[in-house]
């Protein structure tokens, strides 16, 4: 262990005023739309940089790169920026036309006075399948507006609907960033986190499932909007979600997606020999910033472990959480909080990895539980954040339809956050001691 200095955590402390401060600015003063993500946070990232290499001048410059080189080329970061990269790929390659089709499908064939319950569900499976809450709520946001404006369902409901299932799959899709971040910066294999949060993440969606058709089973409800779908394209997904549920090599997994996945696309004529390389290029681009992120917060990191910043920070939880169970809580707050101050669940879950290391070692917490307290509790911040990307798209997609709601009306209706909470809570603080789980 290496000496407290807490001055040493100093540049998380600058990035959070540059991304935090400048996004406040950019949403709430200047009113720019979607001010949060027009703050460029690699740039906010290599500032943080810039402070930890003028940090510790005694120690050389060259000594300094030697450090971050370290950081960077652990295993664990190097597998993830593979993983970030080929699952982008699979995303640009089988596209999302078919969570339309998936949508359509289940309104065709269940009654109108289920709608909510279908949006819920069928969320839950797109985002599991594509591995992305934001892609999620920009596809099927439409069509719960669509709904609420058919059935006399509320609109916010309808999206909070929406959002709740968006959140669940992106806590447990196999392709899903956050999960990525997680298992690798924990260095645990996905199925076992996957098993893990499974434990965690259903009796949260049964019990807001339940709420849901309560809610809405005595509702007066019109008619519901029936368009054409096809299913055909949704196979990748499955084959993807299947491969990963029975432990296949992620790798091996993704590239099955991309090769079936290109396959049907051609087949089916929904797109072109030379369309499918440039989507191919666009998903692997749209992996770009996540996976810069991803080496610059290595880079700070490993220079905050060097200086004795993590030390300090571990010394501070240790004296508020005791035990086990504590040390879980802890975890929990401190992505929650990294979360808060970034709006960004997947750059939150990079900045506490390491740390959530060194508290797992320190309290005989396994791998795959830390990486499972990691996905969860980011997830269930970012689902409530009134300026989070995914409250701002579904706004932004309901406006264009000429429906005004606003973040406070959809709150109270994202149910799958609130009980997932709970869950974890009842995971961490009310699960026998029998069933806890040692360090791997």
């Amino acid at each position: 262990m290496k000496k407290e200095n807490p001055k040493a955590l100093l540049p998380i402390g600058v990035f959070l005023v540059l991304y935090l401060g400048l996004g406040i600015v950019f949403e709430y003063i200047l009113r720019i739309p979607m001010g949060f993500y027009n703050i460029p946070i690699v740039v906010s990232f290599l500032t943080a940089l810039l402070v930890a290499c003028l940090q510790n001048p005694g120690l050389k410059f060259d000594d300094k790169l030697e450090v971050m080189a370290k950081g960077v080329g652990d295993k664990n970061i190097m597998t993830m920026i593979l993983i970030f990269l080929t699952a982008g790929i699979f995303v640009g390659v089988v596209g999302r036309s078919s969570a339309e089709s998936v949508a359509y499908f289940l309104l065709s064939i269940i009654p109108a006075r289920f709608s909510v319950l279908v949006l819920f569900l069928v969320s839950c499976f797109v985002s599991l399948a594509m591995g992305t809450s934001v892609g999620t709520i920009t596809l099927i946001t439409p069509i719960a507006v669509s709904v609420a404006s058919g059935s006399g369902f509320g609109t916010a409901l309808c999206i909070g609907a929406v959002m709740s299932g968006a959140m669940f799959g992106d806590n447990l899709s196999f392709i899903s960033d956050t999960t990525i971040a997680a298992c690798n910066g924990q260095g645990c294999e996905m199925k076992d986190k996957f098993r893990q949060n499974f434990g965690i993440a259903l009796p949260a969606a049964l019990v807001t499932l339940l709420i849901f058709f309560l809610r809405t089973f005595h509702a007066e409800i019109g008619t519901t909007v029936l368009k054409e779908y096809n299913l055909i394209q949704i196979i990748p997904y499955l084959l993807v979600l299947i491969g990963g549920i029975i432990g296949i090599n992620v790798f091996v997994v993704l590239l099955i997606g991309i090769l079936s996945g290109s396959f049907i696309m051609l087949v089916t004529g929904a797109t072109q020999a030379t369309e499918l390389l440039g989507n191919m290029g666009s998903g692997a681009a749209g992996m770009f910033e996540t996976t810069m992120v991803a080496i610059l917060v290595s880079a700070i990191c490993a220079l905050i472990h060097e200086y004795g910043g993590f030390a300090a920070l571990l010394s501070f939880i240790k004296r508020i959480f005791r035990g086990k169970k504590g040390g879980q809580l802890g975890i929990g707050l401190l992505v929650g909080s990294m979360d808060i101050a970034t709006a960004n669940n997947t750059v939150a879950i990079v900045m506490a990895n390491p740390i959530a290391k060194e508290i797992a070692e320190e309290y005989q917490i396994s791998s795959r539980k830390t990486a499972s307290i990691l996905d969860t509790f980011s997830c269930i911040f970012q689902g409530i954040l009134p300026y989070g990307a995914q409250m701002l798209v579904a706004i932004s997609a309901a406006t264009e339809l000429g429906f005004e709601v606003s973040a406070f009306e959809i709150i109270p209706n994202l149910l799958y956050p609130y009980m997932l909470l709970l869950s974890s809570l009842l995971f961490i603080f009310v699960l026998p001691a029998k069933h806890e789980e040692t360090i791997d």
